[in-house]
């Protein structure tokens, strides 16, 4: 009974179950061509992307020659380029060294022309003090009993103070500098609080300052500007400190005696003078002072 009702479903099933396997079959075949296409394709992409490569390799080689044979050129040009400078420059050499000796010795003509300059400064400042000394000196102290007034000193020459400073004067006005800074020397010991004691001091300076012995010369003008305050000969201290200064290679310390010069008598030929010697240094002139000058005369 079992079987028999079993056996007509198999027969019905059996045709069934051939038919989808006959479709899955078509369906694969199917899906392989589709594959190959697709393979087929991908060749085709392939051997383009190949013979695209190669060309861009070709394009590459080409270009590389070409920036080879530029690279050549360039360094041949460089090279000539160098070559071509180099001579000149090499000729340009020996040119500033002979321009700088050239410089040199300008320069050093300069300074001696400055020098001879200031020497000859030094001889008209000389002459000009001579000449306003001997034009109008110093009114002499008065004789306490017919005697010499002496500066302090115990055995001092029987001469007066005129005398002294005259005879000082005349020695150096002669060149006897020896004799005359003894002369003045002695004159400040023995003459110390008369008209003249500061002439006699600033003539110590200048003495010494013609002697060469720059160190006593500023020491001296020092003593004037110092020991004997609003004097006749203060500005002339002031002035020829800083032109020793100068002398004795120190523009720094003659800038700020030149700057207190103008400050201190800013309307003096003095000052003017100064004003010249800080541009011939290079140094600038201190602004000028609202406040009036005191009046200052030569002896």
């Amino acid at each position: 009974m079992k079987l028999s009702a079993i056996l007509p479903i198999s027969i019905v099933l059996i045709p069934l179950a051939a038919f989808g396997q006959k479709k899955e079959v078509l369906e694969m075949q199917r899906d392989m061509l589709q594959m190959q296409d697709q393979i087929r394709t991908m060749n085709d992409k392939l051997t383009r992307i190949e013979t695209l490569v190669g060309q861009m390799l070709d394009e590459s080689k080409r270009a590389n020659s070409a920036v080879s044979t530029l690279q050549g050129s360039l360094t041949e040009r460089m090279s000539e380029q160098t070559k071509s400078m180099l001579a000149p420059v090499a000729g340009v050499g020996p040119k500033v060294d002979q321009m700088t000796e050239e410089f040199r010795a300008v320069r050093e003509n300069v300074s001696d022309m400055t020098s001879r300059l200031g020497r000859l400064e030094s001889k008209i400042n000389d002459l000009d003090q001579t000449v306003r000394t001997i034009q109008a000196p110093p009114v002499a102290p008065p004789p306490t009993g017919g005697a010499p007034t002496p500066g302090g000193a115990a055995g001092a020459p029987a001469v007066s103070a005129e005398q002294a400073y005259q005879t000082a004067l005349t020695d150096y006005t002669k060149g006897n500098l020896d004799l005359a800074v003894q002369e003045f020397s002695d004159f400040v010991k023995n003459f110390g609080s008369t008209d003249y004691a500061p002439n006699a001091q600033f003539y110590i300076g200048e003495t010494y300052r013609r002697k060469g012995d720059l160190e006593r010369a500023i020491q001296a003008y020092n003593q004037v500007i110092e020991g004997y305050k609003e004097n006749n000969k203060t500005p002339d201290a002031f002035y020829m400190k800083g032109v020793t200064l100068v002398q004795a290679g120190k523009p720094t310390a003659a800038r700020k005696e030149f700057n207190e010069l103008i400050k201190r008598y800013p309307n003096t030929d003095l000052a003017s003078k100064a004003k010249t010697q800080l541009k011939s240094l290079g140094f600038a002139p201190p602004p000028r002072a609202s406040a009036p000058a005191a009046s200052h005369k030569h002896r």
